[in-house]
């Protein structure tokens, strides 16, 4: 049995403060693809998909929906939440 880990790093919903967390955002109870993608789970050390959101399709943080990968990672290259990330991974960060 694999014992429960505790992430003290932050994720995006947390670091954002866009209430799209696991727990819905407060008026629509609207909850971020990034926050229910559980096979992400732990990747940069991330709760789900949260430390890993540009992996994810359909996040909340962008207004415009950019489906391809390209345009959503140039987009996300210039994320305060992703240098942060990748920064607190060093070596480590998963692109």
């Amino acid at each position: 049995m694999n014992p429960i880990k505790t992430y003290l790093k932050v994720n995006c919903w947390e670091y954002k403060k866009c209430g799209y967390g696991p727990n819905g955002h407060q008026n629509s109870r609207t909850i971020c693809p990034a926050a229910l993608v559980e096979k992400y789970n732990g990747i940069n050390n991330g709760n789900n998909a949260g430390r890993y959101c540009w992996k994810v399709t359909g996040v909340l943080c962008h207004k415009n929906d950019l489906h391809s990968l390209p345009a959503k990672l140039s987009f996300c290259l210039n994320c305060d939440f992703f240098r942060l990330v990748s920064k607190q991974e060093g070596d480590n960060f998963e692109i």
